[in-house]
C-alpha cells in the first residue's frame, strides 16, 4: 500500500482505529522482511480486514533483474485447488447429486484397485479428509529430485486415471478411516467423481459454480498449460542444501496440473474466495457445517500445532485465542498460504516466491509465515473497527 492509500484510508474509518493501521501495516512489512531474511527471494503478503486493504511486498520478483515483487501478481496456488474442489463437490451433495457416504465404486467402479486398495471402502468423505489411506502418487512422478530432473522432467504430463495407477502400485498407509495422512490422490480421484456425476471436468464445475459467480476474472484453471500470465515474479527451487537457485517459474506438469493443485490465481482472488466461503456465499449452512467438522492432525506431519483437518479445509490454532480457516499450497520453488477468520471478515493470503533445499530452513520459514499470520488476524481482532 502506497503512503497516499494510507492517508486516503484514515479519511473512511473512524478516528479511534487510525493509529491501529499504521501500526499493523508496520508489523506487516516486519514479518514479510524476516521472511526475506530467512531467504526467501521474494515475498507479498495482502491483508483485507473490516479496515481496508494493505498489501505489503519484500524481496525481488526477479534475481536477474532486480525487479520489485508485482503486488497482485498471478500465483501458482497448488494444493489451495483442493479447497475449491472440496466446495463443488459439497454443493453437489446439497444438490442431492452425490452422498459424502458414496463410495469411490459408486461413480468409478473399478479405479481403486490393486496392492490392498478397495474404492468399494472409500468414501467421499475420507478422501475430502485424507482418511482414506489412498498412497500418494508424487513420489512415482519425481523420479529425479534435482534441477536437472526437474528441468527433464517439467513437460511430462499424465492423465487423471493415470496419476491413480500409479498411486495404486504401492499399499494403503493404513485402513480406510483408521487415520490421517495427507495424499494428493484422493482429490485427484475427487475430480474424476466431480466429472462422472456432472458430465463436466472438475475444471468447467469450478469454473461454472466458484468463478464466474464471484467475478474471480484473474483465477484460471490452465490444465496442463505451464506457463504463468503476467504480471508475476519468478519461483525459484533450491535443490539442495546450499545449492544454486533454479527458476522453476514453469510448471512442474507431472503434479501441477490436477484437481489436486493446478489452479492459478492471485492473492485478491484467493481472498475473495476465502471469504464468500466462510461467509456462506458458496455452500448452504449444513453443508459448511459439513467442511469444518474437523479430525485432528497427527503432530508428526509438518503441519502447525494444534492444526485440525475439515473437507478440503484446514482450522490452525491462533495465539490470541479460536482459529482460523484455510488450505496451503506449494510446488517446486513456490509457497502460497490463505488464512481467514471463522467470519471471513479478515482474511490475508501469504506469497513466498523460492523453496530452500534444507528441511531446517524450510521450517523456519513456515514457522515465521504462520507468525505473520497469527499477528495480522490477532491484530485485526483487537481493531475496534473489527468488533
Amino acid at each position: 500500500m502506497t503512503v497516499l492509500a494510507v492517508a486516503l484510508l484514515a479519511l473512511f474509518v473512524p478516528a479511534e482505529s487510525r493509529a491501529a493501521a499504521p501500526d499493523r501495516l508496520s508489523q506487516l512489512q516486519r514479518d514479510v522482511d524476516v521472511l526475506r531474511d530467512d531467504g526467501i527471494t521474494g515475498v507479498t503478503a495482502r491483508l483485507e480486514t473490516p479496515d481496508g486493504v494493505r498489501t505489503v511486498r519484500s524481496g525481488v520478483g526477479d534475481l536477474t533483474t532486480g525487479q520489485p515483487v508485482a503486488a497482485d501478481g498471478y500465483l501458482r496456488i497448488g494444493s489451495t485447488t483442493k479447497t475449491f474442489v472440496a466446495a463443488v463437490l459439497l454443493q453437489l451433495a446439497g444438490e442431492g447429486k452425490l452422498s459424502l457416504d458414496d463410495t469411490v465404486d459408486t461413480w468409478l467402479p473399478g479405479l481403486v484397485r490393486g496392492h490392498g486398495n478397495d474404492g468399494h471402502r472409500v468414501t467421499l468423505r475420507r478422501l475430502l479428509q485424507h482418511t482414506s489411506g489412498l498412497p500418494d502418487y508424487i513420489g512415482d512422478v519425481v523420479p529425479d529430485l534435482s534441477a536437472a530432473g526437474y528441468r527433464a522432467n517439467r513437460w511430462t504430463t499424465y492423465t487423471s486415471r493415470q496419476r491413480v495407477a500409479l498411486a495404486m502400485k504401492h499399499q494403503p498407509s493404513f485402513a480406510p478411516g483408521a487415520g490421517w495422512e495427507y495424499s494428493n490422490t484422493n482429490y485427484v480421484v475427487l475430480g474424476m467423481v466431480i466429472e462422472a456425476v456432472t458430465g463436466h471436468s472438475w475444471e468447467y464445475e469450478v469454473r461454472a459454480r466458484i468463478l464466474r459467480p464471484l467475478r474471480l476474472t484473474r483465477t484460471r484453471t490452465p490444465g496442463d498449460w505451464p506457463f504463468l500470465p503476467g504480471p508475476h515474479a519468478r519461483d525459484y527451487q533450491q535443490f539442495e542444501p546450499g545449492g544454486a537457485m533454479t527458476d522453476t517459474t514453469v510448471a512442474y506438469l507431472p503434479f501441477d496440473a490436477d484437481a489436486d493443485g493446478s489452479m492459478i490465481s492471485t492473492a485478491a482472488d484467493v481472498n475473495r474466495f476465502f471469504t464468500a466461503l466462510m461467509q456462506g456465499r458458496l455452500l448452504a449452512p449444513a453443508q459448511l457445517a459439513e467442511m469444518r467438522r474437523t479430525v485432528e492432525v497427527p503432530a508428526d506431519r509438518g503441519f502447525p500445532s494444534g492444526t485440525r483437518d475439515g473437507l478440503g479445509l484446514f482450522w490452525t490454532p491462533l495465539s490470541c485465542g479460536g482459529g482460523y480457516w484455510g488450505h496451503s499450497g506449494d510446488g517446486f520453488g513456490y509457497l502460497v498460504w490463505p488464512a481467514t477468520t471463522s467470519d471471513g471478515r479478515t482474511t490475508v493470503t501469504v506469497s513466498l516466491h523460492s523453496r530452500p533445499g534444507d528441511e531446517g530452513t524450510g521450517a523456519r520459514q513456515i514457522h515465521d509465515v504462520t507468525a505473520l499470520v497469527d499477528h495480522a488476524l490477532c491484530s485485526a481482532r483487537r481493531s475496534p473497527t473489527s468488533t
